[in-house]
């Protein structure tokens, strides 16, 4: 667990090469520690966010730098499903349980693709009848004022399969993208994911467009980071995606998030 790592970092020979596991920190002041040891070791370190290399988020990616969708102007990740958190006893008791635990994923998802946000708003809520510190978030992202970012989760939604989703969206001038993260549905077991895409066509009505991929967020998208700390340790390449650098970028924004959750929104007058 991140109260750990430090100590743990400590312990490692200097230079290394070392992959942590997500978060880096429960709280900022905690991610600036690893950052500082690692620097201080140089450790070649990175963080185990991995939903940047799953199978759709890779495609999305690759069609976004050919240009296929256009000028990229809304990116939204929706999740609503009953997720069983008893599977993870000594991470359900935690006090910033959905941002620090499951939407820190797409928080870093958001970022890998958009940069960082100037402001970020967010409200992160617990269910009435739970004992968990919070099991739903909306989180707004800041990017001026064409781009519209958005994550809202609700782990609540215990009233069957019909309704859930688990998707990510990204929408451009010229088309747009759809994927599934299936793995999320009927946690454990899961639910095929699905990739579409839809082009704008002059005179053609809009027809969405379904891609078979071959693998899935678990397990496949952990060859990212790990490959990629791989070859960054060993001299193939000078970038390393999911770096302690570029990491603690993440951790502000969890930070933040926190921060305008916890001092609410404007008051109405009257």
């Amino acid at each position: 667990m991140p109260e750990q790592f430090v100590a743990t970092l400590k312990q490692l020979p200097d230079n290394c090469g070392v992959l942590i596991q997500k978060p880096m920190g429960d709280y900022f002041w905690q991610s600036q520690e690893i950052l500082e040891v690692c620097r201080r070791k140089n450790l070649a370190a990175a963080i185990n966010c991995q939903l940047r290399f799953a199978p759709y988020v890779a495609a999305a990616r690759e069609m976004l730098r050919q240009g296929l969708i256009g000028e990229l102007y809304d990116m939204e990740v929706r999740v609503t499903l009953a997720t069983p958190w008893e599977l993870f006893p000594h991470v359900m008791v935690h006090p910033r349980l959905e941002i620090q635990y499951h939407s820190i994923h797409y928080i870093d998802l958001i970022r890998s693709f958009l940069g960082e946000p100037n402001r970020v708003l967010a409200k992160t809520l617990r269910h009435p009848a739970k004992t968990l510190s919070s099991s739903r978030s909306t989180i707004l992202f800041d990017y001026g004022d064409t781009m519209h970012a958005v994550i809202n989760t609700n782990h609540d939604h215990a009233f069957g399969p019909e309704n859930q989703e688990s998707f990510i969206k990204w929408e451009g001038t010229k088309g747009a993208i759809k994927a599934r993260m299936g793995l999320l549905m009927n946690y454990p077991h899961g639910v095929p994911d699905k990739f579409e895409y839809c082009l704008l066509r002059d005179g053609e009505p809009p027809t969405w467009h379904t891609v078979p991929l071959a693998g899935s967020w678990f397990p496949d998208a952990f060859i990212g980071t790990m490959s990629s700390l791989m070859r960054f340790k060993n001299g193939e390449t000078n970038v390393l995606p999911t770096s302690v650098e570029d990491v603690i970028k993440t951790m502000a924004v969890v930070e933040a998030a926190y921060a305008a959750s916890d001092a609410g929104a404007v008051p109405i007058a009257g």
